[in-house]
């Protein structure tokens, strides 16, 4: 089973209430191989909500407690991405997933390129929060950008 963020799968959770629609991803929900699921609702965000950047570092960072989650309003939100990506994890290992498509530059899930945290635009080399915590039990992320990659791979 593989486990994908739901803004791919076409659910308006992004915190804009908008959603990042993957027709790779929306086909493997249909044929059954994949669940879907947001970590920042299950940390208990609501849709829309406002923007948030990791300052200090990367997912890592922030596991490691050197590093926070801020929304660009200067509220601490480091508390609810860390317990969404608990709860992902949880659920990642309930289903056996076997990879996990997170939505690149999100201070959640981006698995390769995030924002800076100054919320200018600004993206560098570093992991979302959920991304870091499922790397550390040893399972595979992957962005959505390189889903079609892993697709192929799966085939041989």
């Amino acid at each position: 089973m593989i486990v994908v963020s739901a803004c791919l799968a076409g659910f308006e959770v992004r915190y804009n209430a908008t959603h990042s629609l993957n027709e790779v991803v929306q086909k493997l929900l249909k044929e059954n191989k994949a669940v879907s699921l947001c970590p920042e609702l299950m940390g208990g965000f609501t849709t829309p909500r406002e923007p948030a950047e990791i300052v200090g570092g990367d997912g890592d960072n922030v596991l490691n407690g050197t590093a926070k989650v801020v929304e660009k309003s200067g509220r601490d939100v480091t508390e609810l991405y860390i317990k969404g990506a608990y709860l992902t994890l949880e659920k990642a290992q309930e289903v056996h997933a076997t990879a996990i498509v997170l939505k690149e530059y999100s201070p959640s899930c981006g698995s390769a390129m995030i924002y800076n945290g100054d919320f200018a635009g600004r993206k560098i080399v570093g992991n979302g929060v959920t991304t870091a915590l499922l790397r550390r039990h040893g399972l595979r992320v992957i962005s959505e950008e390189n889903l079609n990659d892993f697709l192929e791979e799966m085939k041989h």
